[in-house]
């Protein structure tokens, strides 16, 4: 049976009415449109302890405390909020705690100046109790505003708050509908989330990467990022600024190639007289195609946390897009890079690909205009190359095959140093082929584990990665340990 979704007013109001829920709402930079939506609900006095917002930097700072980075709509800032107002809850509200679940909820936002000259975006969060006298939990979003109205803007903060307040409380079991929730009555060209982070006692089991996936998945951002410790990274901020290095693949599994084309890039990354050596942000990239599984196309979910969890074992940051399009991934990454340098390593496959005009057909301006937004004036492509078996030959990006009426095309960039050869990388490797070696890892063949490093093996091997055949005593023993951490080693 489908449950109806509730519009923002019957969230609003089933909070209002709840007695076990009970805080304050603290906003700034775009009005107090969150609190708003309670009141005008009804019955707000049975939620709302405190509303305030503090809008002057001198007060702001005098509560909250100063910002040694100068900008206040960042993560920091609505973490201190949610500290600051959540233990004035408690420590003011003795007289209910015994039978109510404190919580406080912040928010810093950016919206549409008057000249509209800036971006909408804001961060948005809640500390919360699930049970009276216990430990909080925290709920943190970034999202970016795309309506071209402030007050439209100011509307969409209003709504994604109570739908952020609503879901922690009703939602919590289920992270698809927690997700999908925050943007009801929203449209998803109104609003972006792309970020997203759940912690907490009530929560120790989540895999925030996996709900980083979900707002891929489920279309409510393009791309997800996190770290080498596997911490959510809001991309807009790792990446403002930055020279990036992508590499995208499938990585199932990497092998020496992926290793050494990312070690040859970035050396020669590093020699381009305009890059910054020390502002240098490299991407190992997953697209969401290349997550599905073969048989019902759905996103392999523990497959892709395999893939993670090897990546970040590297020390590589990681990224996953819905971006299949080499083009659009560089539009997106041009967003946040100001003019910094973004280089692509590529195969020479891929460039054979990336020159087929199949894959523009829906672009209004075909191959010449997705090209043209791809090869900005800082935008190169690394290319490593291949090994022919057909002519037993290696082969460079000026042997790639290219139609003969694009020809002329291609070689306006080569002319014009957008492609570059990785001519230092171990040719050794090309022999290398991941399909092959997946094939052999799911047969259990001996000498598979030379194509990757060691501890690649020693994790494939230990955890029954890409159906390694693990005797099936030792899966189970394997799915125990993950139900029940503590098991001794």
């Amino acid at each position: 049976m489908e449950t109806k979704t509730l519009s923002i007013k019957e969230k609003a109001l089933q909070l209002n009415l709840d007695n076990r829920v009970y805080g304050s709402v603290a906003e700034i930079g775009a009005g107090q449109e969150v609190a708003a939506n309670f009141f005008k609900a009804g019955g707000a006095s049975g939620t709302v302890a405190k509303t305030m917002s503090a809008y002057d930097m001198a007060f702001s700072d005098a509560i909250y405390g100063p910002e040694e980075s100068g900008r206040y709509v960042c993560e920091p800032r609505v973490m201190k909020m949610l500290d600051k107002e959540f233990k004035l809850c408690v420590r003011r509200l003795t007289h209910r705690a015994d039978d109510t679940c404190f919580f406080a909820f912040a928010n810093t936002v950016e919206v549409l100046n008057y000249a509209r000259t800036n971006q909408g975006r804001g961060w948005a969060g809640l500390r919360f109790q699930l049970s009276p006298h216990s430990e909080p939990n925290d709920c943190v979003i970034h999202f970016k505003l795309r309506d071209n109205d402030m007050l439209l803007q100011q509307q969409a903060v209003g709504m994604v708050g109570i739908n952020l307040i609503y879901a922690c409380y009703y939602l919590n079991h289920n992270a698809e509908d927690l997700l999908n929730s925050l943007v009801d009555e929203l449209m998803l060209h109104r609003i972006e989330i792309d970020f997203f982070r759940l912690t907490g006692p009530d929560f120790e089991d989540v895999d925030n990467r996996l709900f980083s996936l979900k707002l891929v998945k489920n279309g409510l951002t393009r791309a997800a990022m996190f770290g080498p410790d596997g911490s959510i990274l809001q991309p807009s901020d790792v990446l403002y600024k930055k020279h990036i290095l992508v590499l995208r693949g499938r990585f199932r599994p990497i092998t020496w190639v992926n290793i050494d084309m990312m070690e040859a890039g970035l050396r020669h990354f590093k020699n381009d007289p305009e890059v910054d050596e020390n502002k240098i942000i490299t991407i190992s990239e997953l697209t969401l195609t290349d997550l599905k599984n073969t048989s019902g196309g759905v996103v392999d979910e523990k497959d892709f946390l395999d893939r993670v969890n090897i990546l970040c074992s590297l020390g590589h940051n990681v990224m996953v897009s819905n971006y299949p399009e080499y083009y659009r991934l560089v539009n997106y990454l041009s967003r946040y890079t100001r003019k910094k340098k973004i280089g692509l390593l590529v195969g020479v496959h891929n460039i054979e690909q990336i020159f087929m005009e199949k894959y523009y057909k829906e672009v209004p301006g075909g191959i010449l205009q997705a090209l043209g937004a791809m090869f900005g004036e800082n935008v190169k492509l690394y290319a490593y190359p291949t090994y022919r078996r057909t002519s037993m030959q290696v082969v460079k990006s000026d042997g790639a095959k290219i139609k003969p009426s694009l020809k002329l095309l291609y070689d306006y960039f080569m002319q014009n140093n957008k492609i570059e050869d990785l001519d230092d990388c171990n040719i050794g490797n090309l022999h290398i082929v991941s399909d092959n070696v997946l094939e052999m890892i799911k047969s259990g063949n001996d000498g598979w584990e030379k194509y990757m490093p060691e501890q690649v093996a020693e994790a494939i091997k230990t955890n029954c990665l890409f159906d390694y055949p693990c005797s099936v005593e030792y899966q189970k023993e394997l799915e125990e340990k993950k139900k029940n951490p503590d098991i001794a080693q």
